[in-house]
């Protein structure tokens, strides 16, 4: 069984080969003659086409998921600024160039935009009727940290703020009662850091702001991973290090200010640097004296005695016409009580002994009120014991400071800070040329540093692929057409040996009619005139072909 293909009666085949009869349609004259300035266009476009994906800048998202009343603010507020921006159809981020997007942050942040997203307590006006208790309660918590953040915000060093607050459920146990504990993240200005009194300030606030947390339960970073919060807390003996070493640094801090005034006019700004080393006494004392007028005297003295009287009458003494001369009164003997506690007199006892009249007793307690004085001292830390600067100075540009003038500036330098020399306090005054003071001054920032760079590196990189495509492309066609025409002008026709001449002395091709071919003798001078023919006449040369090969096909 034959499998070869049955021409149809126009001529082609009825399951052509598409690959063949794309050769079969590249292969016509038309389209050869055509080819060259198609790959040229393509090449063109391809060239333009690499032109606008290098020439456009890289995109960064401004926003994401604005409603489309701030895309619309926001967009015309970059149109009016001559800002090109973008809106990405799949996520719907606005978004803008990477060389305009400080730029178009600073416009929009004056403006006050976006203006309809949500924030603080109004998250709480779009809660839906029906929710649960539990995203109720997420959404007033994530209300509470956008008012706190917003509060922060406030602070002149911080440009943004997000806290984060973790509420443990109440429970009816009380020993499983967790206390609430927050995080806040800053980011600082530039240049810009908080002092130990803002940080303190912020803790409280944070604090402060939701009922049973602790201002040990607030932690604070930056924006560059820096823990803010003490380790210590703001327990007693944390607060009591972080005044000390506060008292060292203002100490430091008094004596460099007063260094600085007192060269800045003499040398110049810039032209000295200055460091001081205090050995300040932290240490806190505390005492107290109680001294009196006389050493040695009887505050207070308790005590008794008894003894018997001597034999005899007691002789008399004293002084004359005085009561000391009186004998002492009869002496009253007393009836002792029962020990039982026995109502009535106790009578004696029969051969029991009698009472001595001559035993005496006595008992004293003596107390004197003396003048004293109490006296308290207490010595605060910030001594200093022992003080260092050191100043560096630059030398001038053409020669160097003398011994002379290095003294009297070190002169300066001790009356100002105080020099003790019984503390053993050091001053060193130097003078030196600064490394890299010149270069500093003279030049700006480094050429690669520069924002013109990225720019111009991408347009060069556009500039150069368009290039290659002309030199290595467009031109070597543009040539080979160019020679291809002058070949074709300047050839004789074929079967007319050396054609006819033009005006300008360019050989011109006569027509071939079908006399001419019909007459030609020769094989060369027939497949000449055969040549001339069809290129003069090539839809009757296809016509011919398909009559010749109808003709052999019956």
């Amino acid at each position: 069984m034959s499998t070869a293909l049955i021409p149809s009666p126009g001529g082609t085949e009825r399951f052509a080969n598409p690959l063949r009869q794309i050769k079969g349609v590249m292969a016509q004259p038309a389209v050869r003659r055509s080819l060259p300035m198609a790959l040229m266009v393509g090449l063109i476009a391809a060239a333009a086409l690499a032109w606008m994906s290098l020439s456009t800048p890289t995109q960064k998202t401004l926003f994401s998921g604005l409603p489309d009343s701030d895309k619309a603010a926001v967009t015309s507020a970059l149109t009016t600024a001559n800002i090109k921006s973008r809106i990405d159809e799949g996520t719907g981020a606005l978004t803008v160039g990477e060389d305009d997007y400080s730029r178009a942050k600073m416009l929009l942040a004056g403006q006050g935009l976006p203006k309809a997203a949500p924030g603080g307590y109004a998250i709480l006006d779009q809660l839906p009727m029906g929710v649960s208790r539990a995203v109720e309660g997420e959404r007033l918590r994530q209300a509470r940290e956008s008012e706190m953040a917003k509060s922060i915000e406030e602070i002149d060093a911080v440009a943004e703020a997000r806290v984060h607050l973790a509420m443990p459920e109440a429970s009816v146990f009380v020993r499983d009662n967790a206390a609430p504990s927050a995080s806040v993240i800053l980011k600082l200005q530039g240049g810009r850091s908080l002092s130990d009194a803002q940080v303190s300030s912020i803790i409280n606030l944070v604090a402060s702001s939701v009922p049973g947390m602790k201002p040990e339960a607030v932690t604070i970073v930056d924006q560059m991973g820096a823990l803010l919060t003490k380790a210590g807390g703001n327990d007693g003996a944390g607060a009591a290090s972080d005044a000390r070493i506060d008292i060292q640094r203002r100490v430091e801090d008094k004596y460099r200010t007063q260094l600085i005034a007192l060269l800045t006019p003499l040398v110049g700004a810039g032209n000295f640097t200055a460091e001081v080393q205090a050995d300040v006494n932290l240490d806190e004392s505390q005492a107290t004296r109680e001294s009196y007028e006389k050493q040695g005297v009887l505050r207070a003295e308790t005590g008794n005695w008894t003894g018997n009287q001597k034999d005899g009458p007691a002789a008399p003494g004293g002084i004359p016409g005085a009561l000391s001369n009186t004998p002492p009164a009869a002496s009253t003997l007393s009836t002792p009580q029962a020990a039982n506690g026995a109502s009535g007199s106790a009578q004696p006892v029969a051969g029991g002994a009698a009472p001595d009249a001559m035993k005496q007793s006595d008992q004293y307690q003596r107390a004197y009120d003396l003048g004293r004085e109490v006296s308290v001292t207490r010595a605060t830390p910030g001594g200093v014991k022992r003080l260092s600067v050191a100043v560096l100075l630059r030398d001038p540009e053409k020669g160097r400071r003398t011994a002379m003038e290095i003294n009297q500036i070190s002169d300066l330098v001790k009356s100002a800070v105080g020099f003790d020399q019984a503390r053993n306090d050091n001053v060193t005054v130097i003078s030196r040329k600064f490394a890299g003071a010149d270069a500093t001054a003279t030049s700006g920032p480094a050429w690669y540093d520069n924002a013109w760079l990225p720019v111009l590196a991408r347009n060069g990189t556009a500039i150069l692929i368009a290039l290659l495509v002309l030199l290595l492309g467009v031109r070597p066609i543009a040539k080979a057409l160019m020679k291809k025409r002058d070949d074709a002008g300047t050839r004789p026709a074929l079967g007319q040996p050396g054609g006819a001449a033009s005006g300008d002395g360019m050989a011109v091709a006569a027509p071939v009619s079908l006399d001419q071919l019909e007459n030609t003798r020769g094989y060369d001078d027939r497949i000449g005139a055969v040549r001339g023919f069809t290129r003069d006449n090539p839809t009757r040369a296809a016509l011919a072909v398909r009559d010749m090969i109808k003709a052999d096909a019956k």
